[in-house]
């Protein structure tokens, strides 16, 4: 019963958070956002004390429960372990705990996240290693069939679907998320619970609560027959029968071993099993860890519900320039999203999970890849813009990177503001009147001036020369949303594009 749970309680959380993950509709988030806040390292870094007291007590009472139920990549490990077991029973078996990698990896997520670099901790944090596998590797796959079924929708007269488009938003972070997967998977697949065990950091500290956690699998050396069905079977090979001991510090409460034992050796229990001969008889066994295991199911459900309370596509104007590919152009400062407050704050908080990225409906957002802000999100405007209504990003962010602001809010924040390049720009090289900047932006901050205003002295004799019209721009009033980036005809550098502030303002 206690394996049936824990699976049925991890398949709901896997699936709910890999849904967040993978839908690009933004219907999901106000569900399934408490998802991603309850993951431990997102909490910690925003501070998000309920959530972190609540996990510790978890894992104080249950032992390691989150690593099986909570954290999507031990689920994901779990699933993997289950289609390599598949005909090879009994395959695992006890080997000893690798202590000098466990926590060495633990202090070095500990000293990057002090320094303050955060992307370092990134690299081998759980929930933003599967983020990143979510967004990079399964989002492709779900949006590629929700185009074809839009496609066959499409011909039955139904509307129920619509495109989109399906792209790389950076190959560096693409192959991070491919090498991670690959890596993982091997791992699950020849050892099951081997990378949780030996490098997640998360799983490393969580595992050192756990040695003290009032409920765990018990071995009773009075009925223990020597067997060695539960050694392996155990994919944390944290049971050595040699022994007699369980390493609660590896040891994820997944229940495994509780099934294979035929002679009641292994419970799920608050008390050390009696060293005498005199064991207590089956069914005083059973009653105990029937208790447990509603002991477990209360806790985990009253932790999960505590913490959850704590388009159109853009069109370009044709016929002014040959139509190519956008480049972006090179910023002396990143664009952040509104409400991440700084280019500091960002850095410091982001787990690079891409969470945000995946859900910005204007494919704005996309990972960086320079080397102090790896795979942290940044504004770029090649296919989009940053509409002023739009505020996704801030809703679904987990670890207040990106703080929540309202549409108000976002229409005053300044992220940046507009610079215009007089070399690109059509009515100065092509002599074709233009005005898409002006026309587009939506705070008004752009002005059109004649770019030869002695022809309009002289009474617009000359037509030709006095219709020409450049921008000028207000940086007052520029918001950075860059509608005029996009927008603008010229390619493959547009003529005006968004510098990035250091420290966002508010107007």
């Amino acid at each position: 019963m206690l394996r049936k749970t824990r699976i049925i309680l991890a398949a709901v959380f896997y699936v709910l958070i890999t849904l967040l993950f993978l839908d690009f509709t933004g219907t999901l988030h106000a569900w399934l956002g408490w998802t991603a806040k309850i993951q431990f390292l997102p909490a910690l870094l925003a501070l998000n004390v309920l959530v972190v007291v609540a996990l510790v007590v978890l894992t104080l009472v249950f032992g390691r429960i989150y690593c099986s139920i909570i954290c999507p990549l031990g689920v994901m490990q779990d699933i993997i372990a289950w289609l390599g077991r598949r005909g090879h029973r009994n395959r695992y078996g006890f080997s000893p705990e690798r202590k000098r990698l466990r926590y060495a990896l633990l202090a070095l997520m500990v000293v990057t996240l002090v320094a303050g670099l955060v992307p370092l901790a990134a690299l081998i944090a759980p929930y933003s290693s599967y983020g990143r596998i979510a967004a990079n590797l399964m989002q492709p796959v779900y949006i590629g069939v929700n185009n074809l079924l839009a496609m066959a929708a499409e011909h039955v007269g139904s509307y129920a679907f619509y495109e989109r488009d399906v792209w790389v938003r950076s190959w560096a972070t693409f192959g991070v998320a491919a090498v991670s997967f690959v890596i993982i998977a091997v791992m699950a697949w020849r050892g099951g619970r081997t990378y949780c065990n030996t490098v997640c950091p998360v799983g490393t500290l969580l595992g050192i609560l756990s040695r003290f956690s009032w409920l765990k699998i018990r071995l009773d050396t009075n009925k223990c027959t020597g067997c060695r069905l539960c050694e392996r079977n155990c994919k944390s090979a944290c049971i050595d029968i040699k022994n007699r001991k369980v390493d609660y510090s590896r040891c994820v409460v997944c229940g495994d071993c509780l099934d294979k034992c035929r002679f009641g050796g292994l419970t799920y229990t608050s008390r050390r099993p009696a060293k005498t001969a005199d064991a207590p008889s089956r069914k005083g066994d059973r009653a105990e860890v029937d208790t447990s295991k509603r002991a477990f199911l209360f806790g985990v459900v009253t932790a999960a519900a505590t913490a959850a309370i704590a388009e159109d596509k853009v069109k370009f104007d044709g016929g002014l320039a040959k139509i190519e590919d956008k480049v972006s152009p090179e910023r002396q400062t990143r664009l952040t999203p509104p409400g991440s407050m700084s280019a500091r704050h960002m850095a410091q908080h982001c787990t690079a999970c891409q969470l945000c990225v995946a859900e910005c409906p204007n494919d704005v957002l996309r990972p960086s890849t320079s080397p102090g802000t790896f795979m942290q999100p940044v504004m770029s405007y090649e296919r989009g813009y940053c509409r002023p209504e739009c505020t996704r990003c801030s809703e679904v962010c987990p670890t207040g990177a990106i703080k929540p602001i309202t549409r108000a809010e976002k229409s005053a924040i300044h992220t940046g503001h507009a610079v215009w390049i007089r070399k690109n720009c059509v009515p100065v090289t092509d002599g074709q009147p233009c005005g898409n900047c002006a026309r587009h932006c939506p705070t008004g901050a752009i002005t059109m001036v004649p770019l030869y205003p002695e022809a309009q002295k002289d009474g617009g004799k000359d037509e030709e020369k006095s219709r020409l019209m450049i921008p000028v721009v207000n940086e007052e009033m520029c918001i950075g949303c860059g509608a005029c980036e996009n927008l603008c005809p010229s390619r493959p550098f547009p003529a005006i594009y968004v510098e990035g502030h250091e420290v966002h303002r508010k107007g």
